[in-house]
């Protein structure tokens, strides 16, 4: 699909925050590791720019100061960067393997009375994220 660049990132942290926290899937899918990894950077990297910036002023002198703006900034970027990486992944179709898998789970899920409303024509990574995520939940209860 077209979407703008805002809309790409909205979707990646929609991705990011429905992909369930459970270290076994990283066994079937290469994607928990992507998401685990988006994930600390979105926590940490913030910190990470401004005490990077904070270090290079105090130690050094207001002159380094463009120098230590242009290392925050950067990194201060790579956590938007993994939300459009993440955020392409998400809206990508699933291989044909993966969508028969998906559509299976679906139907089991509506045949024990759970009425969910997930797309089972050509589903995408996100949707396999929310099934992941409601099964997970539905295990909890």
């Amino acid at each position: 699909m077209n979407m703008s660049v805002v809309e790409i990132i909205k979707l990646g942290q929609r991705y990011m925050k429905l992909w369930p926290e459970r270290a076994e899937l990283g066994q079937y899918f290469a994607d928990y590791r992507a998401i685990q990894v988006g994930r600390f950077v979105y926590r940490h990297f913030p910190a990470l720019a401004v005490t990077s910036v904070l270090l290079q002023v105090y130690f050094g002198s207001v002159s380094i100061l463009p120098q230590a703006l242009v290392y925050g900034l950067f990194i201060a970027s790579i956590p938007v960067q993994a939300l459009v990486m993440l955020g392409v992944k998400a809206d990508k179709h699933l291989p044909p393997s993966l969508a028969s898998w998906y559509r299976e789970g679906v139907a089991r899920i509506n045949e024990q009375g759970g009425e969910i409303k997930l797309s089972v024509h050509k589903p995408r990574y996100v949707d396999l994220a929310s099934l992941l995520n409601l099964t997970y939940q539905h295990k909890k209860q």
